[in-house]
């Protein structure tokens, strides 16, 4: 009875779940280790943010270049404020107690000993960075030889929170912060990372350090999450369907065993209320068989008329 599953047709169907069905139960399983991996990797940031708080900082060479690692780590330099290239960073936004706020970044560049400055945010305030009542509440940076401390940061991407990479910035602000898009504004070398402060001048505020690229729990990692049923809900569609065919097939093959045909349509040409048609009509053929007999009968009892 289950012969069909022999021919061509059910070939290419066996075939094709043999290999649909496992391609996506492993690619589920990928996309569930994606999404595990990045919870594990948000836990070890945040328990390596919860470290640095409580550790001593380092020189900033020695924590260069940034990565999963060294991000939030406290970092020291030494060196001078370039007053002439003070920049703010508009449209940040600070969560606090009282909920989301929206304010601009105070950024400098500190001239370390090595020759390159980094890129220092002093604090953040709320406002805004195109306001002169605003921006005249910012301190002037510190003179002279200083020695900054604060949580490194990986350069800014036009995928960070806040960034606005299309340019268009009244001077004197900042759309990124990146060494990319300093090297046309400051006439020397910029480090490919920044500090924000850990203590800062009033009234500016500390801007908390954010997780290092790729290790928080963003909407990536739900993105993955959400691929892994996707995956294991193809693998059970192609059961399905598979077992959906198998039975029709089955029961097709059973009613053909037992002598149960489909009832066919009428066909064109015949009148449905009439037998099989001209040539295989009984009555028809009945009729001209008793026509014959007539004719002949006729014929045999002129001659006996006319004797």
């Amino acid at each position: 009875m289950y012969r069909f599953l022999l021919t061509p047709r059910w070939w290419g169907i066996n075939v094709f779940a043999v290999l649909a069905i496992p391609l996506c139960l492993f690619m589920g399983s990928w996309q569930l280790s994606r999404f595990e991996d990045r919870v594990s990797t948000h836990q070890q940031q945040e328990d390596r943010s919860a470290r640095a708080k409580t550790e001593a900082a380092r020189p900033l060479a020695g924590l260069l270049p940034v990565d999963t690692v060294t991000s939030g780590r406290q970092a020291s330099a030494r060196g001078h404020y370039d007053t002439g290239h003070q920049l703010l960073v508009p449209d940040r936004t600070l969560k606090d107690k009282h909920g989301r706020q929206q304010g601009f970044y105070v950024l400098d560049l500190l001239r370390t000993d090595g020759g390159k400055a980094l890129p220092v945010v002093r604090g953040w305030l709320p406002g805004d960075a195109g306001s002169k009542a605003d921006t005249a509440r910012v301190p002037a940076p510190p003179k002279g030889e200083v020695t900054v401390t604060g949580a490194l940061q990986a350069s800014e991407n036009q995928g960070t929170d806040g960034v606005q990479a299309g340019g268009g910035l009244p001077q004197g602000q900042l759309g990124m912060i990146s060494a990319a898009s300093l090297v046309n504004i400051v006439p020397y070398e910029v480090y490919d990372a920044w500090i924000t402060l850990t203590d800062t001048q009033a009234p500016l505020r500390a801007v908390p350090p954010a997780a290092a690229e790729g290790s928080g729990l963003d909407l990536k990692a739900f993105q993955n999450l959400g691929y892994t049923g996707e995956w294991f809900v193809f693998a059970g569609f192609v059961v399905f369907m598979w077992f959906r065919l198998f039975r029709r097939d089955a029961e097709a093959a059973k009613d053909a065993a037992l002598g149960i045909v489909a009832e066919e349509g009428p066909v064109l040409g015949r009148d449905p209320g009439r037998g099989p048609g001209p040539e295989g009509d009984p009555e028809e053929d009945g009729g001209a068989a008793q026509g014959e007999e007539r004719g002949a009968g006729q014929e045999e009892a002129a001659p006996a008329r006319r004797a």
